[in-house]
């Protein structure tokens, strides 16, 4: 039945369950449904706190009630782990990993504990928890230490981390390919695929090794054209803030001759990145006169 819009009164919403409702309308016998709200209505001053206390003794008996049968469930079939141990609730620690934190996380009421150090999850949620364990404990597997210096000792024999070191020492070197016939304005900076947005001060002549091109710059390397080297430096906030960007995104072929004039989007890119580094090294040098 609908209330007159001056009744005093208060909404009460809640998933339907049989018996939550008798147990509702047994504490407010004046309720009444509305189908176009689908909720209930309760008249009275006072009936707004009455429904909260209401729904908060309903939370706390169906929670104990939701461990309960976690308990059962748990005795029935429990998961055995050393990242699990069991006390008035469920408590989870593992190493450090972003999976693990992710899983967790999407577990009802699990909470992170910094005391204890570790992940507490109530009875109630352990169906939830048992879906998710199996990608729990791998993760957490794969996060131990032993685990973690076998994958690095096993990548360091791969051709994609031989392949890794030498652009790192390339970058060190700070030199780049550039293509005879397209070399790049310099003191201006452009683009490259690699590096980001940077300046070229120099363009020494010195004809690039096709080994070389071949180990770091494999893109330059599928190009049918003569490289020279050229000495590169990251270009400094005012510079990107001076710089005009690219009316337009370039065109297929300058990306593969190694550099191209900067866009929009690119350029809020390095202007932030620069930003960030010229607060980093005001900070340290703040730090140093203290």
């Amino acid at each position: 039945m609908p209330q007159k819009p001056h009744t005093p009164g208060a909404e009460a919403r809640f998933p339907f369950d049989r018996m939550a409702v008798e147990r509702f309308r047994q504490v407010f016998p004046r309720a009444r449904w509305s189908d176009e709200r689908k909720s209930w209505f309760v008249p009275g001053k006072t009936a707004a706190g009455r429904i909260d206390r209401w729904l908060e003794k309903e939370a706390a008996m169906l929670a104990v009630h939701g461990d309960s049968k976690g308990r059962d469930a748990f005795a029935f079939d429990p998961i055995s782990s050393a990242y699990l141990e069991v006390s008035d609730d469920l408590r989870i620690r593992t190493p450090y990993s972003k999976t693990v934190i992710e899983e967790l996380r999407t577990v009802p009421w699990a909470s992170w504990d910094e005391e204890l150090r570790a992940w507490r999850v109530p009875f109630r949620s352990f169906e939830d928890l048992r879906r998710r364990w199996p990608r729990i404990e791998k993760a957490a597997q794969q996060a131990e230490p032993e685990e973690r210096k076998r994958r690095r000792e096993n990548a360091k024999s791969s051709d994609a981390y031989k392949a890794a070191q030498l652009r790192n020492a390339e970058r060190r070197r700070h030199r780049y390919p550039l293509p005879a016939e397209h070399l790049p304005p310099v003191g201006k900076p452009v683009a490259t695929e690699e590096y980001g947005i940077v300046i070229f001060d120099e363009v020494s002549g010195e004809l690039v090794e096709a080994e070389d091109l071949t180990a770091s710059f494999p893109n330059a390397a599928c190009a049918n054209a003569t490289y020279i080297w050229g000495r590169w430096r990251s270009a400094t906030l005012s510079e990107l803030i001076a710089t005009w960007p690219a009316r337009s995104a370039p065109k297929a072929d300058k990306p593969s001759r190694g550099w191209w004039q900067p866009t929009l989007p690119e350029l809020r890119v390095a202007r932030r990145n620069a930003r960030s580094m010229e607060r980093r090294k005001q900070t340290r040098e703040l730090s140093k006169g203290c």
